[in-house]
């Protein structure tokens, strides 16, 4: 058991901790959550032994071996395998000495200890994890030094989980990782043997991966049992419990001080009404727990939606050198409302597509046919860099409105949630959230059509990605997502596709199947016979069922088609209302005809569903 006890942390001045316990129940997984700025970071400091505490202890069990991911990532001309292996440095020491060692003894010694810890085993559980973060067998044997940053990061977090340490820290690690990898990393820690403290502001990986939530807020520590969903749960009906005590205390205090004013001076009252002051002075009145204030994200909306569809790919390829296009063929279409997600590992061409359809990168062969005006917000995480450090948001927004009075200028900052003195403090001074809000309005200043969005979640703490999440939804035009964020996909998509083998395809399963297709392929690549033999039960049931299988794939995608049409006909309902429409007798007479094109499709999906339904049922399913 690891123990907080009465501890209280400062740090330049401003107290996170104060008198603070909490208790980790052993080999827990315990996510941290808290506002930006709460105190998690610090927390972690204090578990490593990194930061004097000014009250209070910290207990670890004796001999506890406590890893954290490096803050520097590795490089070098050993392999990543290698790396990896390295990580583990008893193993290290111990194959090293038994090369020279020549008294029996300290060779049998040496052989024993090596079988206690697995040795042998080593290279494939590290060959799994790298396979896992999505290295392959080719990308294990090069050298660090030939990937980037984020990349060799990820190698980092890989020699973490090789060495399995009695407690493992993690502080954001899905940060530098896709969603394949983010699916792989909840599924292992999900069954780590050890002690896990997570910080992270993914809701699927605290649902998924951790059985304990660690609260930091008002400077106090709180654990609730279960994931994060059933935290949230949990709090709010303790929020609502603290309501009503509240409340009945606050009447109790004024039905007494009623009584007081009313009899204390009358003699034969008098003792009674001296009891109730009393009484008053020792009833302190109960906290009011001061909720976070709500994050405030917000996208302008486009001042007239375009008629679909609004991007055409005809046989496009692209790429970055002549005549080695990375995507080809590409013969896709894009609606004026589609919510697009774009699955596929890094590497296999996501950002390469979204600079394709933001026109920012040209096609090689093929053309590009876009919407008269389309006018596109495209937003990247490594833009963040491009905001003027010694600038404020609303010099930041006075550069895109340069003729307009201060009032606008300010008005449009207080938009972004740069109110006040918010608004006039430099990007260098800002949170990494607040850089991506601040980014985020700046891409959608002039109220897109389409919006592209690469891991728009990064440094967004839980709360934002939940306004991020409402926004979106808010938004009328069409959005491409890429983010290794589950729960953001699965609350905004509509439609899947997948970037991978050069090529651009809509996916036919949900979020759901494709995880099951990445564990499943993570687990065939790299020999984990458990998984191995998953599979094979897995396929032997496919084809006890395979005359299922077509049916039920045709059911599905007539059930996204029916849905479609129904948010087509919703849409255009939501336009021949619009009194503006009478103006324009030609637009409202093609609205009508595509309306009662959308309800005869609709009817016909919905006949051919039954007809599928019907088989299906047949077929005992």
């Amino acid at each position: 058991m690891i123990v907080l006890d009465d501890i209280s942390l400062r740090i330049a001045g401003r107290l996170l901790l104060d008198h603070a316990s909490a208790a980790l129940p052993e080999n827990a997984r315990v996510g941290v959550v808290g506002r930006n700025g709460a105190g998690k970071t610090t927390l972690f400091k204090a578990l490593m032994g990194e930061l004097e505490l000014e009250s209070g202890s910290v207990r670890l069990p004796n001999r506890t071996r406590i890893g954290r991911v490096a803050q520097e990532a590795p490089a070098g001309p050993d392999s990543l395998l290698e790396r990896v292996l390295a990580a583990d440095t008893e193993r290290a020491a111990l194959l090293e000495e038994k090369k020279t060692a020549s008294d029996p003894h300290r060779i049998a010694e040496i052989e024993i200890r090596l079988v206690d810890i697995d040795a042998h085993s080593a290279p494939s559980r590290a060959a799994r994890i790298l396979s896992g973060l999505g290295f392959d067998e080719q990308a294990q044997a090069r050298a660090c030094a030939e990937f980037s940053g984020g990349w060799r990061m990820r190698v980092a977090l890989a020699a973490l989980l090789f060495t399995e340490p009695d407690l493992l820290l993690l502080d954001e690690p899905t940060n530098y990782l896709d969603l394949e990898g983010t699916l792989w990393l909840q599924d292992y820690l999900a069954s780590y043997p050890r002690t896990v403290v997570l910080i992270s502001h993914d809701r699927d990986l605290l649902d998924t991966s951790v059985d304990h939530i660690l609260h930091v807020f008002n400077s106090k520590l709180t654990l609730y049992r279960g994931g994060y969903t059933q935290f949230d749960r949990q709090r709010r009906e303790r929020m609502l419990q603290d309501q009503k005590a509240r409340k009945k205390s606050e009447a109790q205090r004024a039905h007494m001080e009623a009584f007081v004013a009313r009899f204390r001076a009358k003699a034969t009252k008098a003792k009674q009404a001296q009891s109730r002051l009393k009484a008053l002075a020792r009833m302190e009145p109960l906290a009011d727990e001061i909720g976070e204030a709500p994050a405030h994200i917000t996208i302008r909306h486009p001042d007239k939606l375009l008629s679909p569809p609004i991007v055409v790919f005809n046989d496009v390829n692209v790429g970055y050198v002549e005549g080695k296009p990375i995507l080809r063929g590409l013969n896709l279409r894009i609606d004026e409302d589609d919510r697009i997600a774009l699955l596929g590992p890094n590497g296999n061409g996501k950002s390469t597509f979204a600079k394709l359809l933001a026109d920012r990168l040209k096609p090689q062969h093929g053309n590009v046919v876009r919407a008269d005006k389309l006018e596109i917000a495209y937003l990247a995480q490594h833009q963040v860099d491009e905001l003027r450090v010694g600038e404020s948001p609303v010099e930041h927004v006075r550069r895109l409105m340069p003729d307009a009075p201060e009032a606008r200028v300010r008005a449009r900052a207080a938009e972004m949630g740069f109110s006040a003195a918010a608004g006039d403090t430099k990007v260098a001074q800002l949170s990494g959230g607040e850089k991506a809000r601040l980014l985020l309005g700046l891409a959608c200043f002039h109220g897109p059509h389409m919006l592209i969005l690469d891991e728009p979640t990064n440094h967004l703490d839980i709360e934002a990605r939940a306004a991020l999440i409402t926004a979106i939804n808010d938004f009328p035009g069409a959005v491409i997502l890429v983010s290794h964020d589950r729960h953001l996909l699965e609350a905004c998509a509509e439609r899947l596709w997948v970037v991978g083998n050069g090529a651009v395809k809509p996916y036919d399963g949900d979020l759901d199947q494709y995880r099951s297709e990445v564990l499943g392929k993570a687990g065939r690549m790299t020999g984990d016979g458990r998984k191995d033999k998953a599979r094979a039960a897995e396929d032997a049931a496919d084809g006890e069922n395979a005359a299922l299988a077509p049916l039920q794939k045709r059911a599905r995608e007539l059930e996204a088609q029916i849905a479609k049409c129904e948010k087509d006909i919703a849409a255009i309902d939501k336009r021949l209302a619009d009194p503006k429409i009478e103006k324009f007798p030609n637009d409202a007479a093609r609205l009508k005809r595509q309306r009662e094109e959308a309800l005869a499709a609709m009817a016909k999906a919905e006949e051919d569903w039954l007809e599928a339904s019907a088989e299906i049922e047949a077929l005992g399913a």
